[in-house]
């Protein structure tokens, strides 16, 4: 059993190492399938029994992530973020109000329907309009993203490791809004300001034209549909219905259709983000099983008791070397142990999300975003990034730190 367990810490450390750096030199392997190959080995080498494999997956975790997903498609089919997309370039009259309502948009969108969603869906939009008004996309592009992550911090649908974090400590949806949409407020507001002390000459015009931009076909009963179902969801949330169910009523209500072929939606979902999770989840369970996790709660408890900013901290940090949503797996066996559990998930929301826009590597948002440029031959560089990115992420950090503390 001993030698197992020894076993086990490298197959986990090699596991991690390749989802911080996202491949293996000379293998055509990503986060998910490194994720899947670290988990089905630690139960082939008998150190974690397939039972107990079975049983560290988060099925609640994985069914919200699932019904959210199904959810976005129908939103994107439907048109709803192109109109809304086509609204913020008809109503922003100056380069800093587009700034403005691009921020504003992408964080409040974030909150309800994924912050990658939110960025795979506005960012050819913003690549279009600025290139069509010839301004500087870069700032509009960093706007998008950052907003993008700071909105998310506000709900457990945000972002996948907020839905982790709901589906294991049980914070009601309402209560979790009210803890933490005051930081994604005042966050948006900071990636705004940073963002124009940043890039002063950007934002020194006037007036905007109106771009010539086609416009794109909207299909009204899906949208309708779309978001009487969404609507009734959020509700459910607010009045205490459990999430993942919710969420897969409405889910099931947008795939009784005529018109949509299923085909179409199951081919947009994330599956690969759903075998990542899954992936990880076996990962941390063949942790705890072994027994690693009482180390990591040796070395974690002394920063939650000294208060919510060196567990903040500790977070960013971690966030940013093997990715936020392993930053929290790796903490979720240990917070029921603490004195105030409910706080320190609550920090590992706030903390691991707003620790993405700290580079450009930091969430996989950011890369979407960068990536996109990139295929339209805008450079979205690393050092580019940074000239807001850590700003954001300190003031937006130190505001997060402050609210839970107080």
């Amino acid at each position: 059993m001993l030698s197992m367990h020894l076993l086990a810490l490298p197959l986990i450390a090699v596991t991690y190492l390749g989802v911080a750096i996202g491949e293996f030199p000379r293998l055509r392997m990503n986060r998910a399938t490194i994720a899947f190959v670290g988990a089905v080995a630690l139960v082939v080498a008998g150190i974690l029994p397939l039972n107990a494999a079975l049983e560290s997956l988060d099925v609640n975790t994985l069914l919200l992530l699932f019904a959210m997903m199904v959810i976005n498609v129908h939103m994107r089919l439907a048109g709803f973020f192109d109109w809304v997309s086509a609204h913020i370039v008809a109503v922003a009259a100056s380069p800093r109000a587009l700034l403005a309502l691009i921020v504003f948009a992408s964080g409040v969108l974030s909150a309800l329907f994924l912050n990658d969603t939110i960025v795979l869906m506005f960012t050819p939009l913003v690549l279009d309009v600025t290139v069509a008004l010839k301004r500087n996309p870069i700032p509009y592009l960093i706007g998008l993203v950052t907003a993008a992550n700071v909105g998310s911090t506000a709900t457990i649908i945000g972002n996948p490791q907020n839905m982790l974090i709901g589906m294991s400590s049980h914070i009601p949806f309402g209560m979790f809004l009210a803890a933490l949409s005051p930081v994604a407020l005042i966050g948006l507001a900071i990636v705004w300001g940073v963002l124009l002390l940043a890039y002063r000459g950007e934002f020194t015009a006037a007036r905007l034209p109106v771009p010539a931009l086609a416009p794109r076909p909207l299909n009204r009963g899906l949208l309708n549909k779309t978001l009487l179902l969404t609507g009734a969801m959020l509700a459910a949330f607010l009045l205490g219905a459990p999430i993942p169910l919710a969420a897969l009523a409405a889910a099931a209500g947008l795939l009784i259709t005529r018109r949509i072929d299923p085909d179409k939606v199951f081919t947009q979902v994330d599956w690969s983000l759903l075998v990542f999770f899954s992936g990880l989840f076996v990962v941390t369970g063949a942790l705890s099983y072994t027994h690693g996790s009482d180390v990591l709660f040796a070395l974690g408890e002394p920063l939650a008791r000294a208060g919510v900013a060196p567990l903040s901290i500790v977070t960013v940090i971690l966030s940013n070397l093997v990715s936020n949503v392993p930053a929290v797996l790796l903490f979720r066996p240990l917070v029921p142990h603490f004195a105030d559990p409910t706080r320190v998930w609550l920090t590992l929301a706030m903390a691991s999300t707003l620790a993405g826009n700290l580079t450009l590597l930091g969430s996989v948002a950011n890369l979407i975003v960068a990536e996109s440029a990139r295929a339209r031959g805008i450079k979205l560089s690393f050092t580019e990034y940074l000239k807001a990115g850590v700003p954001i992420t300190v003031l937006t950090l130190t505001v997060g730190i402050v609210w839970l503390t107080l």
